[in-house]
């Protein structure tokens, strides 16, 4: 992943986003929605399946993901398929998951790169 140069001043708006973001994917659910949908988009039949969980449940996750911008949804005919709204996103919670899987490893910084 490329980055670019940040302020580390950012601007409020941005702040404001960032805050919102980390909100909306602080719950473990939300995280894997995510994670199963930087694989690819998906109907909302298929993340029941891969969740195990009720529709309405994982519909209520979708509704948050989407109130924060992070889930964008296409309509085709009946169904709606949905899909990440930024490619950032997949990166952000990617970047996460390692970071939780080298604590819990052991793996230092260096290490993990290696």
């Amino acid at each position: 992943m490329e980055r670019h140069a940040i302020s580390t001043t950012p601007h409020p708006a941005d702040l404001a986003s960032v805050a919102k973001t980390f909100k909306a994917l602080s719950d473990p659910t939300r995280a894997r929605l995510i994670l199963l949908l930087s694989e690819r988009e998906r109907r909302v039949t298929e993340l029941v399946e891969a969740l195990q969980a009720p529709q309405s449940t994982v519909s209520r996750h979708l509704a948050v993901l989407r109130s924060a911008e992070l889930v964008a949804t296409r309509r085709a005919g009946v169904m709606v398929h949905y899909r990440l709204a930024s490619s950032h996103v997949g990166d952000l919670v990617y970047e996460a998951f390692a970071h939780a899987e080298h604590e819990r490893l052991g793996l230092l910084e260096s290490e993990a790169h290696s």
